[in-house]
């Protein structure tokens, strides 16, 4: 919750000057609802594209206050966030609700990016790797075989978001790896090769060469340092520079 209209679409002004295609990675941004509109005007018609940070599981109907895909997509998003840490945290949002809402984003040919991680008490009981991938098989349980042409998974360990503890390279390597082999399980090596997998938690200019340089990390999500140009740019150039794949 962060940035006005006018001061998101200046930030993305000046995203679309200084980063290019040819740093060869997949860039979006996703801001709040009111500044969707300016983000949009700014970068059309750029290689950067936009997202939400959320939606509701209908398409229309009387739900005060929410936000629906077909909505989104007439914004030009092309990417929601479903299932942040925060939503779950601080708006109650269970396993089942992001489940019915990745199914929406699907159908109406959004790309979600799933997110799931556990908290400080499930790391240190040593259940990391099983709570993930419980929400992982709770996120994709209305998902066919076969779909969805386009998703994105995120873990964001929740004890490293905002807290100045910062999650290794190793820990991310463990949960993707079994993210993506449950993936494999239900939907398929093939698929499971070409989904992308993303480490979010206190990402920063400095720590990002470590995560990147793991060939199991697809890309980032990057919170806070995101919010400052400098920092996110650096970052971008970063992953382009070691990878060349997606942030």
């Amino acid at each position: 919750m962060n940035k006005t209209p006018a001061e998101a679409g200046n930030f993305a002004k000046l995203l679309r000057e200084r980063v290019t295609k040819e740093d060869s990675v997949e860039v979006l941004i996703c801001p709040p609802f009111p500044a969707l509109a300016a983000v949009a005007s700014e970068l059309a018609g750029s290689y950067i594209a936009w997202g939400a940070q959320n939606m509701h599981w209908e398409t229309k109907g009387a739900y005060t206050g929410e936000v629906s895909a077909p909505m989104l997509q007439a914004l030009g998003c092309r990417y929601v966030i479903l299932g942040h840490s925060e939503r779950r945290t601080h708006f109650g949002e269970t396993d089942e609700v992001i489940a019915n809402k990745l199914v929406t984003a699907v159908n109406c040919g959004l790309c979600p990016i799933l997110c799931l991680g556990e908290n400080l008490e499930i790391r240190e009981a040593g259940k990391a790797v099983p709570h993930c991938l419980e929400q992982l098989k709770a996120g994709l349980s209305g998902i066919r075989e076969g779909q969805p042409p386009s998703l994105v998974v995120a873990y964001e360990p929740v004890w490293a978001i905002g807290t100045g503890k910062t999650a290794t390279p190793e820990d991310a390597v463990e949960v993707i790896k079994a993210l993506r082999e449950q993936v494999a399980e239900m939907y398929g090596e093939e698929f499971a090769s070409q989904l992308r997998f993303l480490y979010g938690g206190s990402v920063t200019p400095e720590s990002t060469p470590s995560f990147m340089n793991e060939e199991e990390i697809d890309g980032l999500l990057v919170g806070g340092a995101s919010l400052n140009i400098d920092k996110f740019v650096t970052i971008i150039q970063s992953t382009a520079e070691i990878r060349g794949k997606s942030v």
